[in-house]
């Protein structure tokens, strides 16, 4: 097989980050509200929340929030580091597992963002599954039970970390 060419890491966190938001960035319309529109909303805070149109490659029970933690996301679970700030957030309970994500970034080494979560999962009986890296880009795999899984990748560049967290847990666990 001949590789043509070879992704940058700030290029991969990227790509991740729309993906997650491409899959998971979808909020189903309520009774009577418009299809096809997006909402925004300012916090006491100054942060814009953004809730996107149904789409229809989303899960019925995804919501997801851009620049802020959508509601009912799971903190105890994914707590947010201290310090970061949201870039996005998705969560769905309402599959078999729950399924959330969170993607957010911190002037902090990409090896302070994964002891930060490493501690965090493994206070709540996560095992790390050995391996830190893929290529370039700082990844860590969790796993807790037989079927509950968590996955966080970190970019570091310009001094910034990127960090995108996924996890797929029992609906019990996602509070």
């Amino acid at each position: 097989m001949k590789v043509i060419g070879k992704l940058k890491p700030a290029g991969c966190a990227v790509m991740v980050a729309g993906a997650m938001l491409a899959l998971a960035a979808c909020t189903p319309a309520g009774p009577g509200a418009a299809t096809g529109t997006a909402s925004a909303s300012a916090s006491a805070t100054g942060q814009v929340t953004t809730t996107a149109p149904a789409s229809p490659s989303a899960s019925p029970g995804t919501t997801a929030a851009v620049g802020a933690l959508v509601t009912g996301f799971p903190e105890k679970l994914l707590p947010v580091m201290p310090g970061a700030r949201v870039v996005s957030s998705s969560f769905d309970k309402t599959t078999t597992p729950a399924t959330a994500a969170l993607v957010g970034n911190i002037g902090s080494p990409a090896a302070d963002v994964v002891s930060f979560y490493t501690k965090a999962l493994e206070a709540q009986g996560f095992k790390a599954v050995p391996g830190e890296n893929v290529g370039a880009v700082a990844s860590k795999d969790f796993l807790r039970g037989d079927n509950e899984t968590v996955n966080i990748a970190v970019v570091e560049t310009g001094g910034v970390s990127t960090f995108t967290i996924g996890a797929n847990v029992a609906a019990e666990s996602a509070k």
